[in-house]
């Protein structure tokens, strides 16, 4: 039987996309021998100089599939090492290069061992990594601004080391946190785009960081939850761009150096559960839009330099577990609204310049355990039954 010309077109076009598409196809799926991941872990093996408990001496052995290796896991399909997690093992030692080898790894945790030295620079080849967890280990220098690549990364930890960052980490479009605490990060905090729109915690406490927060350094963090950058060396107000953060729930800045007032704005920040900016220089009167933030738990405004009279509107923070606004300037009479705040704890009001009476609707809040209004000056006397059905109440 003959064959019609634009059948053989059509069958000889069928032959060369067998011929040349198929075969790349399958060269996509073929990964690269095991053998690599096997020679980047035996390199990580030769860089432990001390394995207390003989976890990697004992197991990691060529005679064994390194998928059966202690802390390591392989995907299902393709065999390739997609965990690697030697945390907790007591580990003293370095990194290798080669683990930038470990093309297929998705989890990369070493924390709460001693391994020191730098990060080489070839971690940033884990380009499916999602997952760095380096926590409580000896490791220092600069974190390589390559790790900026790293466009899958979704959980960084790096808490409890000794590194700096270089300006250009802050761009990791899927990370959804950031921890650096109790390292020794130190100047300003980098000016820059800070494009992480999945950001929902930002760690970088106990450190040694100065000057401002950068007054664009939220204008793109749609979903930050936490910000956490107490105990360090911080002056400035608190940026505009912080009052577009409407999921924000946590917010510390303890221990710094802030000045300013506290702007109206932060009436905005309508789901913040904790406020701890205890221990700074701010200033001026709280604003009236304190008020807004029905959903406080933790208010903690101590040992600042602010003045002027409560606002009344503090009675609408019905959820209020703790306040704590002692060490500051505030005077007149402390607003009877105070007693609104039914599910209060701790009332510490102490070093101001309160004067008049106490509010008697203080005393009748059932779930108070301590009131501190010490060096005040109050006036009047205190109820007759003080404490009386609470054997706790200080």
């Amino acid at each position: 039987m003959a064959f019609n010309p634009c059948c053989r077109i059509l069958l000889s076009m069928t032959l060369l996309w067998v011929q040349y598409y198929l075969p790349s196809v399958a060269d996509e799926k073929i990964p690269p021998n095991i053998t690599t991941d096997r020679d980047a872990l035996l390199a990580l093996k030769a860089r432990i100089s001390y394995d207390p408990h003989r976890i990697l001496a004992s197991n990691w052995s060529t005679n064994v599939s390194v998928c059966d290796w202690v802390g390591v896991t392989c995907g299902f399909s393709h065999h390739r090492v997609t965990v690697l997690d030697l945390s907790f093992m007591g580990l003293f030692g370095t990194i290798p290069p080669h683990v930038g080898n470990l093309s297929f790894l998705v989890t990369l945790a070493i924390s709460n061992n001693s391994f020191h030295g730098s990060i080489p620079i070839e971690l940033a080849h884990l380009y499916r990594l999602r997952k760095l967890e380096f926590i409580f280990n000896n490791l220092d220098g600069e974190i390589p601004s390559g790790m900026g690549l790293l466009s899958r990364l979704e959980y960084l930890n790096l808490a409890n080391n000794h590194f700096t960052v270089p300006s250009s980490f802050f761009n990791l479009p899927r990370l959804q946190g950031i921890y650096l605490a109790s390292n020794k990060l130190a100047g300003p905090i980098p000016s820059i785009s800070y494009n992480m729109p999945s950001i929902q915690t930002i760690d970088l406490s106990i450190n040694k960081l100065s000057g401002g927060l950068p007054t664009n350094m939220f204008d793109h963090l749609p979903n930050l939850q936490q910000l956490d950058v107490s105990e360090n060396q911080l002056d400035g107000g608190l940026p505009s761009s912080l009052f577009k953060c409407k999921q924000l729930q946590y917010l510390s800045l303890m221990s710094n150096k802030s000045t300013r007032r506290v702007p109206k704005e932060i009436g905005n920040l309508t789901a913040l559960s904790i406020i701890s900016i205890d221990w700074n220089n701010f200033e001026g009167r709280l604003p009236p839009e304190i008020g807004n933030l029905g959903m406080l738990t933790l208010m903690i405004l101590s040992h600042n330099s602010f003045e002027g009279r409560l606002p009344l509107e503090i009675g609408n923070l019905t959820t209020l577990t703790l306040l704590s606004l002692s060490d500051n300037h505030f005077e007149g009479e402390i607003p009877s609204e105070v007693g609104n705040l039914r599910n209060l704890m701790v009332l510490n009001m102490g070093g101001n310049n309160f004067d008049g009476a106490i509010p008697i609707d203080i005393f009748n809040i059932t779930s108070i355990r301590t009131i501190d209004l010490i060096m005040n000056k109050l006036s009047g006397n205190l109820p007759s039954n003080i404490g009386l059905f609470d054997p706790n109440f200080q």
